[in-house]
């Protein structure tokens, strides 16, 4: 039979943080009792009734096996006083709660609510400490009473703390109003899960309402693939795939969708491109705002070529024909695309274009997608370069339990600069692009460098790529290889292979290497000789600094198994080390990880040499790379410093936004450079094993490339020239505005 136990919680003895289990001790009356069961959020001090069943444990003895329960209120001063003194209310220790339940009685917890300025006749509570206990208790209250509705409809106490932490008291409007856009702003909940959700929220299989959520649902995930778009017949397979209905169902509420101006459709070809609104008018206003910053600017021929030609002089450098034209196509438009594979000298162009526009007294400003890309940027052209994010100043904004993330730099308020130089614009997706512009003003030059045949960015869109394409504004073009970059295979082995060019793997070079192994153990026993032995004194380097690149996430050879594996041979554990498990990932201090979605929430900081925060700001994103600094597992933290110095603190709850980087996949390593890259290739599907990966992975080293594995797929990536096809409008809109 079932047995019911009232107390408070004396401690909380154990949690894991990934699915709300946890054991307390709990007090009831004059014994101590051992719960466990999932408890989510519960803190010590706190009162509870639970229904559940005496045990014997073989190991720990006998417990109490919670069913279910439900927090009271403490009605008598002691239990008030726990709660108080517990650590729930930030700032009130055992003294001052001792002080509070003296004074007001078993009536305190009604002033805390109702008068919460009475609290300031305690000796040791302001104002404004009075107002802030009445703030944490409200919002404890408020989060209990959340997690024990969502319990009501069966939602686990790990994701009830998700949905929770999103939402605040809009919560319960968004579970009411459309539960499906869980799916859409929680990361882990798929469409599956919300429609679950959904279902014990009484929306009915085959209903109007759970069609255009999965619709609309297909086409903002299609992002994730890269697409802004999707042609309608690939959105009704993948729509009858995910909600199992009939096309008919399916094409009846895209229409009702298209009414409606959620959806956008428009003739593509010989096909409909059915896009998300959001994304139909961003690529709209893109093209406009490109097209808005194309001025032609009136300059003088004749002094501008003596004043390049000065330039050289007092720099020491000699520009060739295509690099002269990159600086004047920069002086007489506002907006200049510069593009080149490694070695073509687009460095030595923008340097000459930031020392053009310096003598001029304009101001200039520099920024890089990624926080790696933009250190380099710094490092090439001794001038500050910012991430984007960085340069449009991304703050928070809190509106009650809300919070809300934008860039302070808009239309509204432009940014200060006359020169922008932005590079690595290949990395650029279509929502960042659209933040960009929006905060350039008219008569602000932007040039853009970057290799256009580089993979495309990670999220949605193909910008630079379309931006080239359609032919409507200034393009240069950098091919020539310098002659310093001529005696380096890794940079003629990258021209080849981008020409489609076999190249040798004959190992007679100082930079490019290839050691043939047929079997991915063994390719692996080889990685790791040469990250420990072989590779950092040759380049100079740590084992950490050296990168493992590889094609895939699964298989022998993938991102998930060469980390797992990696992180035993190069960060084994140690008495020294503590770490956490979370979702069956072990993290340890000292570990390479890196951040694998943006997180606008996440705050950041940079320590000067003295321990004092020099800088602060809000945001980590996707490919955010660093080291794991330090591990709590009482407060439940983990601390990460990035590779530019910045350190963000983790609950243990938000692990699953990191993962191990001492393999990464390719893609994953756009922006970035590395002393030395090792790549193991051996088999994989043609779609993916193809040219521009390849050129992708050996572009990322600065010192020396080694491949280990087959020579005959090597061979095969070159000569393959297919790509995974991306949805995009961008250049079709930039060519009807023209």
């Amino acid at each position: 039979m079932a047995q019911v136990i009232e107390g408070y919680v004396e401690r909380v003895v154990f949690r894991n943080s990934e699915n709300g289990y946890t054991v307390i001790s709990l007090s009831v009356g004059e014994d101590e009792v051992v719960c466990v069961g999932n408890f989510p959020m519960i803190s010590e001090g706190e009162c509870i009734r639970a229904e559940g069943s005496l045990i014997s444990h073989p190991i720990y003895g006998e417990q109490f096996l919670m069913d279910s329960y439900e927090l009271k209120e403490p009605e008598d001063i002691i239990s008030m006083e726990h709660y108080l003194s517990s650590g729930a209310i930030k700032g009130v220790g055992k003294a001052l709660a001792s002080r509070i339940v003296k004074r007001f009685g078993d009536g305190t917890f009604r002033i805390i609510m109702e008068d919460p300025m009475r609290l300031s006749e305690v000796k040791g509570i302001s104002s404004r400490m009075a107002l802030e206990i009445y703030r944490q208790f409200e919002e404890k209250r408020e989060m209990r009473s959340a997690m024990m509705f969502l319990q009501k409809y069966r939602i686990s106490g790990s994701l009830a703390v998700k949905i929770y932490n999103e939402y605040g008291k809009r919560m319960y409007d968004v579970l009411r109003d459309n539960p499906y856009k869980l799916a859409e702003d929680i990361a882990g909940i798929g469409f599956k899960t919300a429609d679950e959700i959904a279902r014990h929220m009484g929306i009915n299989f085959d209903s109007e309402f759970r069609i255009k959520a999965g619709v609309l649902y297909i086409l903002l995930q299609a992002g994730n693939d890269g697409h802004v778009y999707l042609p309608e017949p690939e959105l009704v397979q993948r729509a009858r795939e995910l909600l199992l209905t009939d096309d008919d169902n399916i094409y009846r509420q895209i229409s009702s969708l298209s009414l409606e101006k959620k959806i956008m459709i428009t003739e593509m070809g010989d096909y409909k491109a059915v896009y998300a609104a959001v994304y139909y008018y961003m690529e709209l206003n893109i093209a406009s705002m490109l097209h808005d910053l194309n001025i032609r600017h009136e300059v003088d021929e004749i002094a501008l070529r003596n004043k390049l030609l000065l330039i050289e002089e007092e720099s020491k450098l000699k520009l060739d024909e295509q690099q002269w034209i990159a600086v004047i196509e920069a002086v007489r438009n506002g907006l200049l695309v510069i593009t080149g594979g490694p070695g073509t000298g687009k460095t030595t162009a923008i340097n000459t274009i930031i020392k053009y526009f310096e003598t001029e007294g304009l101001e200039i400003q520099l920024a890089a997608p990624t926080g790696r890309a933009a250190k380099r940027m710094t490092e090439a052209t001794g001038y500050e370069a910012k991430t984007i994010h960085r340069l449009l100043e991304l703050s928070r904004l809190t509106e009650g339990s809300e919070n809300k993330y934008m860039f302070e730099r808009n239309e509204n308020n432009p940014l200060d600069a006359d020169v922008l130089i932005i590079d690595e614009m290949s990395m650029v997706d279509i929502n960042l692009m659209y933040a960009l512009l929006k905060a350039v003003p008219v008569g602000t030059r932007l040039i853009m460098a970057g290799d256009v045949n580089q993979l495309p960015s990670v999220g949605p869109g193909n910008i630079l790529k379309d931006i080239i394409n359609s032919h409507s504004f200034n393009v240069v073009k950098l091919t020539r290889i310098f002659r310093q970059a001529q005696d380096s295979d890794r940079i003629l082995n990258a021209h080849k292979i981008n020409d489609g060019e076999q190249i040798r793997l004959d190992n007679k070079s100082s930079d490019f290497f290839f050691l043939k192994r047929t079997q991915a153990d063994v390719i692996i026993a080889v990685i790791i000789n040469l990250i420990k032995n072989k590779l950092p004194k040759y380049v100079d380097a740590t084992p950490f600094d050296i990168q493992v690149l590889t094609p895939m996430r699964k298989g022998e050879l993938g991102v998930e198994r060469l980390n797992l594996i990696l992180q035993q041979a190069l960060n084994p554990p140690a008495p020294d080390k503590r770490e956490v498990e979370y979702h069956q990932v072990i993290f340890r201090e000292g570990d390479k990880v890196m951040q694998i979605r943006n997180n606008y929430q996440m705050n950041w900081e940079i320590k000067g040499f003295n321990g004092i925060t020099v800088q602060s700001g809000t945001g980590v994103f996707n490919g955010d790379a660093g080291n794991i600094k330090g591990i709590n597992n009482f407060s439940e933290h983990l601390t990460v410093e990035f590779d530019d110095g910045r350190l963000a603190v983790y609950n243990f709850s938000q692990l699953d936004e990191l993962e191990h980087a001492y393999a990464v996949t390719i893609h994953k390593s756009q922006g970035s450079e590395y002393p030395a890259v090792i790549l193991p290739i051996l088999d994989g599907p043609r779609i993916l094993f193809n040219r521009n990966l390849l050129y992708t992975a050996v572009t990322r080293a600065v010192r020396c490339v080694t491949i280990v594995g087959s020579d005959t797929m090597v061979k095969q990536m070159i000569d393959n020239m297919s790509e995974q096809q991306r949805y995009s409008g961008l250049c079709d809109r930039i060519r009807e505005l023209r």
